[in-house]
């Protein structure tokens, strides 16, 4: 596939201009889109738009399709695959045809959510089930099932790493800047790649990981009420110091502007380049460039942040794309027995290796090396989403967009004038005023 499979808040935009389109608020808009409870009364024909382009043609999802039929035989699942998934939707939604199940885009508002999904249920009733329902959650009702979802943290070289004479996960980002030099020093790899160019690897990566430094499950919705998220002992201080660092120190590729996504992954799996910061969904994707590489899949490995709490590793879990139902789809029983189908029954979610959004399910086999060495995974609230995401847009800030982090590693290598103080303090400013601007 083009860039991977984690998308969800990877891509956050401006804010979709749809609020007063026609898109939103039919006379249909309290209808709950319940699930099913006779499967030979579901009919109907639907289409799913989907980001997974590769599964769409390689007949994947085709095969999923005839396995729900044996569950649901009087329903027609067509899928769509959109390249630009977040730019087609968000035109789309423009009208009432934006098929019948769809992933949520990261441009449209949480609090907007009413006005284009048909409500899943109470979310009181599904917390007990399902993962991830407050990432949708809109005055106490879900709107979206979350595709899978998945862990942070470092994708990494495991032979490189003992070559260079390291066997165990450093625990500071000393430590992990001290390691990157023997990497460097002892076999002549990059030790870091950032990915600058496709420049997603600098959004969600490392925004995601807002709450692993602390451990605190409310690392991210804490940023609606800090005035200086970058001063030290916050986590996008420590975090975007250590990127900093990283570049500054040459740990990382020498011509940022060259980089390129589908390289990187044999260039890690052939022991070329050392680490890159990912979620754990990247784990399948380098154990297959390993393969088809003639490498060994085994030598992947999968890593947490150089940080501890009190002697304790943490990883935050988060949410990729969520499923939801058009609020304007004449089959919506039939939609949601889609969602609930692909959610528990497709096993989907394992065969990428991710975490799934059901809470029976245990930790997949890419997690193995977190579960073994007890990294404590911690399920992020997203509950002041809208509230951080305003603040963020107001802040022009963008921590879910590239620039700001390309002008972070731009000034670490002297492309652009500044300081890592500077900056800081620039982006602290700006945050508090938006903070002010927006009324929290």
């Amino acid at each position: 596939m083009g860039k991977r499979t984690l998308s969800v808040a990877l891509l956050a935009t401006a804010m979709l201009t749809v609020a007063g389109c026609s898109g939103g608020g039919s006379a249909d808009a309290g209808e709950t889109a319940a699930a099913p409870v006779n499967p030979e009364g579901v009919s109907g024909d639907i289409t799913v738009l989907t980001n997974r382009t590769d599964l769409v043609e390689d007949g994947t999802m085709k095969e999923y399709a005839a396995e729900f039929n044996k569950t649901y035989p009087n329903v027609k699942v067509e899928f769509e695959g959109l390249t630009d998934y977040e730019g087609e939707v968000k035109i789309r939604m423009n009208t009432e045809d934006y098929g019948d199940v769809l992933l949520i885009p990261s441009a449209v508002a949480k609090g907007d959510y009413p006005k284009f999904f048909a409500p899943l249920g109470e979310t009181s009733s599904m917390r007990p089930t399902y993962r991830f329902t407050d990432k949708t959650d809109v005055d106490g009702k879900t709107y979206g099932i979350a595709t899978f979802g998945t862990a942070n943290g470092l994708v990494y070289n495991k032979a490189l790493w003992k070559k260079a004479g390291i066997t165990e996960w450093p625990t500071t980002p000393e430590q992990f800047l001290d390691d990157l030099e023997a990497v460097k020093d002892k076999t002549g790899a990059t030790p870091y790649y950032t990915n600058f160019k496709d420049g997603w690897p600098l959004e969600s990566p490392w925004t995601n990981s807002v709450g692993s430094i602390s451990c605190d499950t409310q690392g991210h919705d804490k940023l609606a009420e800090n005035d200086e998220p970058w001063a030290e002992g916050n986590d996008l201080n420590t975090l975007d110091t250590l990127l900093h660092d990283i570049v500054h120190e040459k740990l990382s590729e020498k011509d940022p502007a060259t980089t390129n996504w589908e390289s990187s992954k044999t260039l890690l799996a052939k022991g070329k380049v050392g680490s890159m910061v990912l979620g754990s969904w990247a784990i399948n994707q380098m154990r297959d460039a390993a393969e088809k590489a003639g490498q060994n899949p085994d030598d992947i490995g999968f890593m947490p942040l150089p940080s501890q709490q009190n002697g304790e590793f943490c990883s935050t879990l988060v949410s990729d794309y969520q499923q939801a139902v058009n609020i304007h789809s004449d089959h919506k029983e039939a939609a949601r027995a889609w969602i609930d189908w692909f959610t528990e029954k497709s096993g989907y979610a394992a065969k990428e290796g991710a975490v799934s959004a059901l809470k029976s399910e245990g930790m997949p086999e890419t997690l193995k090396d977190y579960v073994d060495n007890d990294v404590k995974m911690i399920e992020r609230s997203a509950a002041r989403t809208a509230e951080v995401d305003a603040i963020d847009n107001a802040s022009e800030i963008g921590l879910n967009k590239p620039d700001y982090r390309k002008k972070l590693i731009d000034i670490a290598r002297g492309a652009t004038d500044g300081t890592l103080e500077g900056y800081f303090d620039d982006l602290n400013k700006r945050w508090s005023e938006a903070r002010q601007t927006v009324g929290s």
